[in-house]
């Protein structure tokens, strides 16, 4: 059966009723997911199967008063037994096309230095990774 693309929004919001394992990091929570699509700068494409969730890709839409807008690829999950099959780069693909309509000049990505999968996938796609240091506070 064939991978589609959607892209997430309030009319199709139950495609995240039946998610493959892995595919997010955590359980889907109903108030959060309300949140998440109230916000006209938050945006994910699914990866879907068979009416199962196989992958994910999530963005937020950064505006600036003095830079390019910019587009943050915040999360990219595919399930296991999906990997290898060209669905990462099809969410990424969408999710550059959604930016570009939405104003994004630019994109970026960040991930951990030892995720040697994700860092692999990243530069496979002429990125070039960037050293910084990131800080995280609790609020």
């Amino acid at each position: 059966m064939p991978i589609e693309i959607h892209r997430l929004s309030r009319a199709n919001a139950a495609l995240l009723d039946q998610v493959a394992p892995d595919v997010f990091d955590h359980e889907i929570d109903p108030g959060r997911l309300a949140a998440y699509l109230a916000e006209p700068g938050h945006l994910m494409v699914l990866a879907v199967e068979a009416r199962l969730v196989v992958g994910q890709c999530a963005a937020v839409i950064h505006r600036h008063p003095d830079q390019p807008t910019e587009l943050y690829i915040d999360n990219l999950g595919v399930a296991p037994d999906f990997k290898r099959r060209g669905i990462a780069s099809k969410m990424v693909d969408e999710m550059f096309a959604w930016g570009r309509s939405l104003g994004c000049e630019e994109a970026w990505v960040g991930t951990e230095p030892d995720n040697v999968e994700g860092r692999g996938f990243y530069e496979s796609r002429n990125a070039q990774a960037i050293p910084i240091v990131m800080y995280e506070y609790d609020v």
